[in-house]
Parts: C-alpha cells; structure tokens; sequence
C-alpha cells in the first residue's frame, strides 16, 4: 500500500492541469491569499475522500480474496485501463489545433471563492480514485498507517504548497521561474499528461492483475 499510495501522490503532484492553474491563481492580484484558499480547498476535498474510505472500511482493511477485498482490486485495475485509454485519447486529440483562451486565460481575474470552487474542480479525479481504492487497505489499528496517509496527503499537494511558499518570501524570483514554468507546462501539457497516465495506468494494471491472480 505504501509504494501504491507514494506513486499515486506523487503523480497527482506533479499532474499539469492543477499545477499550470495554481502558477495562474498565483500570478493573480492578491494571489497569495487565492493561492492559500485553493490549497485549502484542495486539501479539504482530498481528505474528505480519505474519510468516507475510512469510514466505509472501519478502519479495517478486508481479507484477502474477501469481496471487497476483491472488488478494491478490481476498482484500480478499471482505474489502470481508464487511465491507459485516457493516455491514447490524449496522445490522439494532442494532434489537433488546440482553440485559443479558455478558462485557464481567465484565472487571473477570479475571486477568492472562485478559487476555492476550482480546485475540487481540478483535482486529477481518476488519480484520486485510484488512491481511494488503495486506502481501502488501511488498516488504523497501526499507528504507521496514520503516517503514510499524512504522507500521502502531503505528496499529492507538495508542489502547491512549494509554490505558495516560494511566492510569500520571494515574489519576485517566483513570478519570474513560475512564469517560465508555466510556459513549459503549457508547450508541453499533453506529453506530461501522456507519459504520466500511461506509466501510472501500466502499473495500476499489472499490480491488479498479479494481485487478482496471486
């Protein structure tokens, strides 16, 4: 659970979407504040799919080859193909002229609300879901498993706190590099999104698969 829960939070981390917005909300005016509203946010939501997993489970992962148990697997295993059919779908449409503007123009000039509104919006969903079904395996009667859910937490929202920090004690380097950051996210969003579905995709399936079979 602990690798599965590491690779999980270190993709939703690094995901392009969330990161190129939050550069946006960053750079936007009181954007320190819109930053830490976001990430609020963001962590609320994040934590409260945790909750209802923990909840659900009792703390207690299943038996092994018990039917949740079972069905756990089988939920990261359709997780492993969306995230693989979303790779091709993503490597087919990143051929096509791409319109102009769209919401991701428009961030500079959102409210404090608004910012907390986007970031459940723009959480990788699939990924989320993917570390959900693998906290299912939980089990809090260990004081360690405390620890790799914090840690998880942590991962996933590491890079948005690193900007917020970079941009309250250094302005003005930080509006210069996540500037440049921005554009590089931008030019290169769609093979990002590529690789990182297709290595997290590969491995969530074949995990499920020997897992299932084992």
């Amino acid at each position: 659970m602990v690798l599965d829960l590491m690779l999980i939070g270190l993709a939703i981390a690094v995901d392009p979407l969330p990161v190129t917005a939050f550069v946006l909300v960053l750079s936007a005016r009181r954007g320190i504040w819109k930053g830490l509203v976001f990430i609020l946010a963001w962590l609320a939501s994040f934590v409260a799919v945790l909750a209802a997993v923990l909840l659900t489970t009792g703390g207690e992962p299943p038996a092994p080859k018990s039917p949740p148990s079972t069905a756990s697997l089988a939920a990261r295993l359709a997780i492993g193909v969306g995230l693989l059919w979303y790779a091709e779908h993503r490597r087919r449409s990143s051929r096509r002229p791409k319109p102009s503007g769209g919401m991701m123009s428009r961030l500079d000039r959102i409210s404090l609300w608004t910012a907390a509104g986007l970031a459940p919006l723009l959480q990788p969903w699939g990924l989320v879901a993917a570390g959900a079904a693998t906290v299912v395996h939980a089990d809090l009667s260990h004081g360690s498993s405390f620890v790799v859910l914090f840690g998880y937490c942590l991962l996933a929202t590491s890079s948005l706190l690193a900007m917020e920090i970079y941009a309250t004690f250094a302005p003005d380097s930080a509006r210069v590099r996540l500037g440049k950051l921005r554009t590089w996210m931008e030019s290169h969003q769609d093979q990002a999104l590529v690789g990182l579905s297709l290595f997290l995709g590969l491995y969530l399936v074949g995990r499920s698969i020997y897992e299932l079979t084992s």
